[in-house]
Formats: C-alpha cells, sequence, structure tokens
C-alpha cells in the first residue's frame, strides 16, 4: 500500500509516518518510481508505535523493543543497557499507575450508568419524567 493509504488505516500523518521510517520503527520499499510501498503489517506496526509513543516511550527506546513485540517472540538483548532496563522499568510502573487510574474511572462510569438506568426503570421515576414531545 502507499503512504496515503497507510495514513488513512492508521490515522496517522504522511509527515509522522515519514519519520517513522526515518527512525526506523517501519520499513517502506521503492516502486521503480520512487514511491514508497508499505506492506500490510505496517498498520499493526504504526498502531503499537503509536501506542508506545502515547504511553511516554521515547523512540530509540521503541526501535530497541519492536523486535520483541513480533510473534513469534525471542527475547535477546545483547545491548540492553542499564539505562534501557531503567526506563523499561520506570515506563512499564507508569503504564501500570495509568492503567489502574483508567480501571478506576471506567468502573465508577459504568457504576453511574448503572444507577441511572436503573432509576429510569423504576415505575416512580418513568411518572415524575416528562412526557415526550407529541
Amino acid at each position: 500500500m502507499r503512504i496515503g493509504e497507510l495514513s488513512e488505516r492508521t490515522a496517522t500523518p504522511r509527515r509522522l509516518l515519514r519519520y517513522y521510517e526515518e527512525q526506523g520503527l517501519i520499513i517502506a520499499h521503492r516502486t521503480a518510481n520512487g514511491y514508497r510501498r508499505y506492506d500490510d503489517n505496517c498498520v499493526d506496526r504504526v498502531i503499537q508505535v503509536r501506542g508506545l509513543l502515547d504511553a511516554g516511550l521515547p523512540t530509540r527506546i521503541i526501535k530497541q523493543i519492536l523486535p520483541c513485540l513480533d510473534k513469534p517472540r525471542t527475547i535477546y538483548f545483547p545491548d540492553a543497557t542499564p539505562e534501557m532496563l531503567a526506563t523499561l522499568t520506570q515506563e512499564r510502573d507508569r503504564m501500570t499507575q495509568r492503567i489502574d487510574c483508567l480501571a478506576r474511572n471506567r468502573d465508577a462510569i459504568g457504576e453511574y450508568l448503572d444507577a441511572v438506568l436503573a432509576l429510569r426503570a423504576t415505575p416512580a421515576a418513568r411518572a415524575v419524567s416528562p412526557a415526550p414531545p407529541a
């Protein structure tokens, strides 16, 4: 697929896709006329990269861990530095905190919706509610 289609399928601006390619996060093949062509698996890769960037990981770390995110997974880092390990540990812990917060917020919204919907289902609530316009 060409860059425009990848951009549409991932909701990622073309400029960002070029940047990802420049950083080695995705690979584009060039056609005879110089156009970029992407494999279908680039859609998942771009979504994965965006998620990792949104989580706060820098591109240099993402580039190092991307091979571990492919399946089958082969995790082997001969060049894993103490800095990289500390960064990944910190980011994992930060993601866990965000997940916990999101789960609490989701549960609170669910409880609110359940209460509102239950109240609307009672006959007394229907009697008090104004009639819909005719």
